[in-house]
């Protein structure tokens, strides 16, 4: 067992390792990744490995997601990205890249890792939400340079496909973006902050889901002129089309619902992202790709209400079935 995996702050079977990666490219000073990993029971080595990607806004907490993969003999890591969650450090910008292949070194020192700890096993990564994105853009980059191995699936768990409102905005919006990203990076836009989704999820708003907000505010954090125009960027890239090179399951809420207050609707959508443009848009992940709509699931699936997530996690027990089947 390597010494740099230390106790984590969800205790028990978790243990985190600092991913150093030197200078910031974005100039915030020296970045770090954090990666966690969930201790195996007794009995037996994996058949497989998990590479979890958080959203924006977000850091990894689900435990019931990796018990969920342990149950089925998959080792369960997961990557809190540069100035993310635990790895924010002072002075730095909350989630700020200013391009999202950034991250592709820090989520290949996390696969480097895990198959130096599972040698040969197959690996599959999960993203939720600006996660979802990252993900795929990542994958088709490996795949254009011919590396795959040992990734053998992705699952995207509501994926941030498109912005949100009405069509004709988009163009001048993300015009508008790319200018002012050259001169003011780190601008904070003015745009509404919510409390609805927290809301329906943390156990100080009668939620279900204890999790520190610090790392992940009821309203999230702002969003900056630079991050957003790096978003946007890889939105016209997966429009394009990409070939992630594996084959992906792509869950998703039923419907969207946005609204200024929490009600028992909000407890029953999406209330971040249009579930049409993850329809419209899964299509261009490339290759065998299962799309499905969860009945009254919440923008992270596996944060819904019992029944949906119970949906959910059963769709995702399906497709492991069929895919890592050997």
């Amino acid at each position: 067992m390597s010494s740099s995996w230390q106790p984590d702050v969800l205790g028990g079977s978790y243990q985190h390792q600092v991913l150093e990666l030197g200078p910031d490219p974005d100039g915030e000073g020296d970045v770090a990744a954090v990666l966690v990993r969930r201790l195996l029971g007794a009995g037996g080595n994996p058949r497989g490995a998990v590479l979890y990607l958080h959203g924006f806004a977000d850091y990894f907490f689900q435990t019931e997601l990796a018990d969920f993969f342990a149950a089925q003999g998959l080792a369960f890591y997961a990557l809190d990205l540069r100035k993310s969650g635990r790895a924010r450090r002072p002075g730095q910008t909350a989630h700020y890249v200013a391009d999202l292949s950034h991250h592709d070194v820090e989520l290949e020192r996390s696969l480097d890792l895990v198959a130096t700890e599972h040698p040969g096993v197959p690996l599959v990564v999960v993203a939720h939400s600006t996660g979802g994105l990252i993900a795929p853009l990542w994958l088709d980059r490996r795949r254009r340079a011919g590396r795959t191995r040992p990734v053998a699936g992705l699952v995207l768990n509501s994926p941030w496909f498109d912005l949100q409102g009405a069509p004709r905005m988009r163009g001048p919006i993300t015009q508008a973006l790319r200018v002012l990203a050259k001169v003011a990076p780190l601008r904070v836009l003015d745009l509404p902050r919510s409390t609805v989704y927290g809301d329906s999820l943390h156990v100080s708003r009668e939620g279900e889901w204890n999790y520190d907000l610090a790392l992940r505010p009821l309203d999230g954090f702002p969003v900056t002129v630079g991050w957003l125009n790096a978003v946007r960027r890889g939105h016209a890239q997966l429009h394009r089309g990409l070939d992630v090179g594996v084959p992906s399951l792509v869950l998703r809420s039923d419907k969207t619902h946005y609204a200024r207050e929490h009600s028992e609707r909000s407890d029953r959508a999406d209330t971040v992202l249009d579930v049409k443009q993850i329809a419209r848009w899964t299509g261009c992940l490339g290759g065998e790709t299962t799309v499905v709509p969860v009945t009254d699931a919440r923008h992270d699936v596996f944060l819904s209400l019992p029944d949906p997530r119970r949906d959910a996690y059963r769709h995702l027990d399906e497709w492991l079935r069929q895919h890592l089947a050997t």
